[in-house]
């Protein structure tokens, strides 16, 4: 059977009710025997009251979803405690049977008022020209005070083998978050490095060999021209390098917070690429986690990117949002535009990598565009 009062396993609900039963009838029977006698109008009262005791058992199965049955039944069982009591005070005994009856019966809260009106009903109807026995009284005032006793004690031994199991689940939380987080970083570091090798491959890579096929063609009268194009292609790949090595680790959110930082990175694609970029932020600015901080960075550098160097925008809008619970990064540029299914959906401008980046904080990142009609690229994240 469960702990708790009016709390039970499976095999308790199946034995509480024949339980209760044979201690109420014994509590009966010893009043029985032990009172001065019974006869009359009390032996069927008696009678009566043990007929009544055993519908407990059909009665309790639906004690929760029928709740008007067991409070009729426990109102019969006091009735029948009261009546006994006007006839003899020896049935306080087994009005007592009330107490642990109610907790059974009833949720905590109701049993404590089917407890009270156990303790009082009976000792209000007892027969005050009778002195009661000793041991009656004795039961009657310390049977609920016993047991109340008992029930508060239970259920905070309850409730604190609960506080232990919940800080275990919270430490085992902890473990498992410190677990997640030691994986999200080797899968970001993961991510950089197939960016990088992807931006190796389509500048870096493409430069060089530009510049090699260029030499090996630098005679005759396009000398002069083909060298022109090795210095054009050596400064390019040059700006490529450094940008990709700059973007290993975003320097600028080290020393300002994400909106400060997010502007200086405009302001550095406005002069490389001549656009005209124009940064907002709205909502309340506060700070963020880092790894939430870096991605939002990370997606507006790719982005800009993009826009710089695919989408030949003349025009760039970054807007950072801070909402209640999110916050939202777009960038939107006038641009040629593209169809995101003719290019892998969209993974030539590193927009795979910013997903899989944005998914890993448990954000979304969309991408609209349309050939000759810009593109709107929107990162959506949780501010946790």
């Amino acid at each position: 059977m469960g702990v708790v009062p009016g709390v039970l396993d499976a095999r308790g609900e199946r034995l509480a009710g024949p339980i209760f039963t044979g201690v109420g009838l014994a509590a009966l029977a010893a009043c029985v025997l032990w009172g001065p006698g019974v006869h009359g109008a009390t032996l069927v009262v008696v009678v009566v009251t043990a007929v009544f005791v055993p519908l407990l058992i059909p009665v309790f199965r639906y004690r929760r979803t029928h709740p008007w049955l067991a409070a009729a039944y426990y109102a019969g069982v006091l009735a029948a405690a009261t009546l006994l009591v006007t006839r003899d005070d020896t049935f306080m005994g087994f009005a007592s049977f009330g107490y642990p009856l109610a907790f059974v019966l009833f949720p905590a809260r109701w049993g404590f008022f089917a407890v009270a009106a156990t303790a009082t009903l009976p000792l209000l109807a007892a027969n005050s020209d009778s002195p009661s026995p000793t041991w009656v009284l004795v039961l009657s005032m310390a049977g609920p005070l016993l047991y109340a006793a008992w029930f508060v004690g239970v259920e905070s031994e309850q409730r604190r083998k609960a506080n232990v199991r919940l800080e275990a689940a919270l430490d085992e939380n902890a473990s498992l978050h410190a677990q997640l987080v030691a994986r999200a970083r080797e899968a970001g570091v993961l991510d950089e490095r197939q960016r990088l090798a992807r931006e190796i491959h389509d500048t870096l890579a493409q430069g060089l060999t530009g510049i090699v096929t260029q030499l090996e063609a630098a005679d005759g009268p396009e000398r002069e021209r083909r060298l022109a194009r090795v210095r054009e292609l050596a400064r390019d790949s040059l700006g490529e390098a450094r940008r990709a090595v700059q973007a290993l680790r975003p320097e600028p959110l080290d020393a300002a917070q994400l909106p400060e930082a997010l502007s200086e990175l405009a302001r550095r694609v406005a002069e490389t690429s001549g656009a005209a970029v124009e940064v907002e932020t709205t909502g309340e600015i506060r700070p963020l986690l880092p790894e939430l901080e870096v991605t939002l960075y990370r997606v507006a550098q790719e982005a800009l990117a993009n826009a710089e160097k695919h989408a030949k925008a003349s025009r760039i809008g970054l807007t950072l949002s801070y909402a209640d619970d999110l916050v939202l990064l777009d960038v939107v540029d006038d641009g040629v535009g593209f169809r995101p299914g003719d290019r892998g959906d969209g993974t030539g401008f590193g927009l795979e990598a910013m997903r899989r980046r944005v998914q890993r904080v448990a954000g979304t990142l969309t991408v609209e565009s349309t050939p000759g009609d810009g593109t709107a690229v929107s990162a959506q994240v949780p501010a946790l």
